[in-house]
């Protein structure tokens, strides 16, 4: 499997390419065994590297998000055990840190040594991870549906449909404790393929987190973009985003005027 890893990041890319690169390997063989597992009947591909992997998004992720769907069969431990054991069987060593938290599981697998062995690293010490979580209490409202892969495999996940996707993805960017750059060029993606979100799950997402739904709708979904948009920290957010980006150049989306104008495509003079 290393092998087959260099011959995928051969050419003049910069190491910090090639080490995304090699993670999104790990993430794809990672969700090519939870479809293997069968683990796609209690959970469901969310999150950014959904966006990538299924919706071809244009910048890389560390975190593989799920969120329970079926509580009947779910079984983290489980889950994770059986991603060790197909990494071990491909050659890769993996040591897994494993936390069952009440609501959100999550659990780290690091791959010590392998920068090394991939010539991304001189450091024997220094190792490559994939996170996971799964949230096991998401907000209701939520649609899914199945996507065929061919990644490298071929095989097929179950994941939250884009509206869902959306909303999970406006209630970070507007309710998250710190501003992660990520969040914020996927909300541009969306609103550059103008998808609405899943209002219903927008809602309970708020009111689960924040105690009161903003009753958020279609027809005052921009007025609610406008106010929560004010509070985002675009400097801190192109700063997080910049090394998983593929196009540098999509920087220079990260300022008030181009986010004032994605908001509002169809008007002028919004002021965040």
């Amino acid at each position: 499997m290393i092998e087959a890893l260099k011959q995928e990041l051969s050419g003049d890319a910069s190491v910090e390419d090639k080490t995304n690169r090699a993670r999104e390997f790990l993430q794809i063989l990672a969700l090519k065994s939870l479809s293997d597992q069968n683990a796609f009947f209690s959970i469901a591909f969310i999150g950014g590297t959904a966006l990538r992997i299924i919706f071809g998004l244009r910048r890389f992720s560390e975190d593989l998000d799920f969120s329970v769907i079926s509580a009947k069969g779910y079984d983290f431990t489980a889950i994770c055990g059986g991603l060790v054991k197909v990494f071990h069987l491909n050659g890769l060593k993996a040591v897994l840190d494993k936390k069952n938290v009440k609501t959100v599981n999550s659990a780290f697998l690091s791959f010590p040594g392998l920068p090394q062995a991939l010539g991304l690293s001189g450091h024997k010490q220094e190792k490559l991870s994939i996170k996971i979580e799964v949230d096991t209490n998401p907000p209701a409202g939520w649609s899914k549906q199945t996507t065929v892969l061919n990644k490298t495999y071929l095989f097929s996940v179950a994941h939250y449909d884009l509206p869902s996707m959306f909303a999970g993805k406006l209630h970070a960017c507007f309710y998250r404790r710190y501003t992660k750059g990520r969040d914020i060029y996927d909300l541009f993606w969306y609103l550059g393929r103008k998808v609405q979100p899943n209002f219903e799950m927008l809602n309970n997402a708020v009111a689960q987190s924040q105690g009161r739904a903003p009753g958020v709708d279609a027809g005052n979904f921009k007025e609610f973009m406008i106010e929560r948009a004010g509070n985002i920290d675009l400097v801190a957010a192109k700063k997080d985003v910049e090394k998983f980006l593929e196009d540098k150049s999509e920087l220079k989306l990260f300022n008030k005027v181009t986010l004032a104008a994605a908001i509002n495509s169809a008007g002028q003079g919004i002021n965040i």
